[in-house]
């Protein structure tokens, strides 16, 4: 079996932190050490906190307007309406998968540890060490993306504000990204206590400001609507590509970067009261809530946007800025462009707690140079400030990418690709040399998980490759989409990593908590 029988004991029980009883410590910290792990953070997410914490990191009205320009680009109303519902449907098949596997293994280690189990003996290590490192490729990317989109953002305001006579140049934009990523550090560093209560901040600031947004676009823009016929019908190419078919598919760009860091609800479940039952329930919710909001708020640009091509020659870095800008004016625009700046920074300071988690537990499995440093736990916040702070290091590297247009939108495909990768590769174990090994946890997806399953993983296999074409069908160096280039520099490198040395002591996820409490620390799960 997967997990000793044990589990099945364990009785879980969600309450509010104030009413976290010592009964309810021992049965979640019971389970993680029957997955191998000693308690090290202190269970301070409670459901209402962690659901808003995997909603919270998607950022739906900071992501919609940080990816508005695929939508425009491939399908105009049409790629705004439909390329945002389509995927919905199968996302949410990966994010079921995903939330059956947390419920069983509720731990930090999170996907590398699902796959290490439910690979065939001879190739968990090489499992958990490809989803590994895909994860963390996707981790690091996504918080560098996040954060730039954030200077652009703030760029933008600066434009508009002084009516364009303030162009802030490249350098000037990574200088704010640099200065962005040192506050996230500096945030994420906190305590548990203080990073659970602040997402009830975010989640009210994210779905304030999205239902805001909705209102203002749909009655600000007044007789300027579109038909509901145009709205919900009406395309527009101007991919570059003849098909049309496949330049629509390249819409679906815009809801697979806004739906990821979903499996954060797993990475800080050792920090999540009953995380049994709230870790699933919080990516299902999270995932859910985004895709709801997200579809309102595209139907409401789709109403509004009057002309397709005057948003894509606007001179602000982001098209979703001009169409603030027609529709409410300057003050009105520079008012809701407040609120999303603050969304996406709150956005990014998430995806950099999930991020730091992940780096964290793979250092714990020592799957990392420098493994002992990274999986150092603060004495103080007790919370792993060394990952942080190399998440931000990481974040800031990638940032230098921002310097090319290219680049950056490439840096945005990279993060969904290793991300997704990530994803699939325990579904697809599940559904394969698993199908016996997993031991249900509270959320069990019963005898659906295999054509859940494997619909999951056909959409990651489908999306991965449409991610990795340019925009257009005649590529230039301009126009050139170089996330295979991303994509495949970490893959050669844990490659040769893994030929090279790491096959011989890198064995999975090892345990660091011995059944009779003694010291065997490092003993292989």
């Amino acid at each position: 079996m997967l997990i000793s029988e044990k589990q099945a004991e364990v009785s879980v029980h969600t309450t509010s932190i104030e009413g976290y009883s010592t009964p309810q410590r021992n049965a979640d910290d019971t389970l993680l050490a029957e997955l191998g792990y000693k308690a090290e953070f202190k269970r301070e997410f409670s459901m209402i906190e962690t659901i808003a914490f995997a909603f919270s990191i998607m950022g739906v009205v900071a992501s919609v307007t940080s990816t508005f320009s695929f939508p425009l680009v491939s399908g105009g109303h049409v790629g705004m309406v439909w390329g945002w519902l389509i995927p919905c449907f199968f996302v949410m098949t990966v994010a079921s998968s995903m939330a059956e596997l947390v419920s069983s293994m509720p731990t930090s280690a999170g996907l590398y540890y699902f796959s290490a189990k439910l690979a065939p003996p001879k190739y968990s290590a090489l499992a958990s060490w490809i989803t590994g490192w895909a994860n963390i490729t996707g981790q690091v990317t996504l918080v560098c993306s996040i954060d730039f989109t954030c200077a652009q953002m703030i760029a933008t305001a600066i434009a508009v504000s002084s009516d364009g006579a303030t162009i802030v140049s490249s350098g000037a934009t990574y200088g704010i990204l640099l200065a962005i990523l040192f506050t996230h550090g500096l945030v994420c560093s906190a305590a548990t206590n203080v990073l659970a209560r602040l997402n009830l901040f975010y989640v009210i600031v994210n779905v304030g400001t999205t239902i805001a947004a909705i209102v203002a676009l749909l009655v600000c823009s007044g007789d300027n609507k579109v038909s509901t016929k145009d709205a919900f019908t009406m395309f527009e190419n101007n991919t570059g590509w003849s098909n049309n078919g496949w330049a629509f598919l390249l819409a679906f760009t815009s809801p697979m970067w806004t739906l990821t860091g979903y499996d954060s609800a797993a990475h800080i479940s050792e920090e999540v009261a009953g995380a049994q039952r709230t870790a699933p329930i919080a990516i299902l919710v999270g995932v859910f809530g985004t895709q709801v909001l997200g579809w309102l708020l595209f139907i409401a640009c789709s109403f509004a946007t009057a002309s397709v091509t005057d948003l894509l020659t606007s001179a602000l870095p982001l098209p979703m800025g001009q169409l603030f800008l027609d529709v409410l004016g300057k003050r009105g625009m520079l008012a809701i462009w407040s609120f999303i700046i603050v969304v996406q920074f709150v956005t990014g300071a998430a995806q950099g707690v999930d991020a730091s988690r992940v780096i964290f537990a793979f250092a714990r499995d020592n799957a990392l140079p420098g493994s002992r440093w990274w999986k150092r736990i603060n004495r103080h916040t007790q919370t792993p400030v060394n990952a942080v702070w190399l998440v931000m290091a990481g974040a800031a590297v990638c940032g230098l990418l921002g310097f090319s247009a290219a680049a950056l939108s490439s840096l945005a495909g990279a993060s969904v690709i290793g991300l997704y990768v990530s994803y699939a590769t325990p579904i697809f174990l599940r559904i394969t040399s698993g199908r016996d090994k997993l031991v249900p946890g509270t959320f069990s997806l019963g005898r659906w998980y295999m054509p859940i399953g494997i619909i999951a993983v056909a959409w990651v296999s489908f999306i991965v490759v449409l991610l990795f074409f340019p925009s257009t069908q005649t590529a230039t160096p301009v126009g050139m989409n170089y996330a295979v280039v991303i994509i495949m520099g970490v893959f050669v490198f844990a490659s040769i990593s893994w030929v090279v040395s790491a096959h011989k002591w890198f064995h999975g996820p090892i345990k660091n908590i011995d059944d009779s409490a003694s010291s065997l620390e490092g003993k292989e799960l």
